[in-house]
């Protein structure tokens, strides 16, 4: 099981909502790198506080590094 210091934390933009608190999101790569465009759900936090999301926002995500489709949104940037 991966442990907390094992996760990327990237940022990006919300494109699209899906059902079951399910997003995609388009993720900021380095200069000159295309756009990756992933899978993330809400974490326990962000569902257990009811915090919305809509496409626009800029979110952080946490990703793993055994699977670099899907992530967890973590924090909604205001």
């Amino acid at each position: 099981m991966a442990q907390k210091d094992d996760v990327i934390t990237v940022n990006g933009v919300v494109t699209e909502t899906l059902p079951n608190t399910m997003f995609r999101v388009q993720i900021d790569m380095g200069e000159g790198d295309e756009e990756k465009v992933i899978l993330a759900v809400l974490g326990g936090r962000m569902r257990k506080y009811y915090v919305r999301i809509l496409p626009g926002d800029r979110v952080s995500v946490e990703m793993s590094p055994y699977d670099l489709d899907r992530g967890r949104i973590v924090y909604r940037e205001k």
